[in-house]
């Protein structure tokens, strides 16, 4: 991510060591890039239009309505309605390494244009119903794709293109469709009870939740618990949670990984992958820096502070 905001670390001014704001402007968006350079507690953060905050680098304590206070990390997003309140504790920021984080600002006739099209266009089984991005706030893990159109859309805000306007008009409607499908996943596992007794797909995440550290959970085992051919489950699952089914399955063993290395501290590396269920350190180490965009050491250290 540094290389990606190279430009932007070459051009920006620093006014302050409390969240300074750079910001970037397109048609009908805007990306704030806020960084931090000390410690800091309580600072209070609101918008006047829907936003997407996603971390950059460093930590924060998000304290949200609603919500937990919980720790905010790389990989992973917020998702709140226009003028809600965030405040913010910066436990490890300094000058030497600074928590960054990017803001994107999206006008909500475009957030509703994406959304009837996404209502209207695709099926995800039972729950349906009517998606409204902006209706409350969410705490998101990315996957794979969201985390590479937040750098991409990074990238294109910071630097000046020809094509600027048009590109961001496509990243950012994928973005908001990426998200809704993050928001069927969450909601499909956080209404387990309802789901789970309703949908194929809810029946085949409960298995591989209860069934997680089983080294021979494949795909094929998965479509028949589910009663279809390989093929349409592995299209059925990815249109419904906007994840393949091995993506899905390494991302759940990331998060019991991630909840081992918080409790087990005397664990080595290679015994949380192997109780995460991975059959290789490497293989567990190269999911973990894609998903967490950091290494598992790296975690280690960011939860002992």
């Amino acid at each position: 991510m540094q290389s990606i905001l190279k430009q932007h670390n070459e051009t920006r001014k620093l006014t302050t060591l409390v969240e300074n704001r750079t910001t970037y402007s397109a048609e009908y968006a805007e990306l704030n890039i806020y960084e931090t350079h000390a410690f800091a507690k309580s600072v209070l953060l609101s918008f006047d239009f829907p936003v997407i905050a996603s971390m950059l680098s460093g930590k924060k304590i998000m304290h949200l309505k609603g919500f937990e206070p919980f720790n905010f990390y790389p990989g992973e997003s917020v998702v709140m309605p226009a003028n809600n309140e965030m405040v913010i504790d910066f436990p490890i920021a300094t000058k030497s390494s600074p928590t960054q984080c990017l803001a994107l600002g999206i006008d909500a006739f475009k957030i509703n244009e994406v959304v009837e099209k996404f209502n209207q266009q695709v099926a995800i089984e039972n729950e349906n119903s009517h998606w409204n991005l902006e209706a409350s706030a969410s705490h998101l893990t990315n996957n794979a794709d969201v985390n590479q159109l937040i750098q991409r859309l990074t990238y294109t805000f910071t630097n000046n293109d020809k094509s600027k306007d048009v590109l961001l008009d496509l990243m950012i409607q994928e973005l908001i469709v990426r998200l809704l499908q993050t928001k069927a996943k969450s909601l499909l596992l956080d209404h387990s009870h309802h789901f789970f007794s309703d949908t194929r797909i809810g029946n085949v995440i409960k298995y591989i939740k209860d069934n997680l550290t089983n080294k021979d959970l494949h795909v094929e085992v998965l479509a028949k618990k589910a009663y279809m051919s390989t093929s349409h489950f592995h299209k059925k699952f990815k249109n419904t949670l906007g994840i393949s089914p091995i993506d899905y399955i390494n991302s759940e063993k990331i998060k019991f990984s991630k909840k081992l290395i918080k409790e087990s501290k005397d664990f080595r590396m290679s015994e949380i992958a192997y109780k995460s269920g991975f059959n290789s350190t490497s293989y567990f180490n190269r999911q973990f820096k894609k998903m967490e965009m950091m290494t598992p050491q790296q975690f280690k250290k960011s939860v002992a502070l």
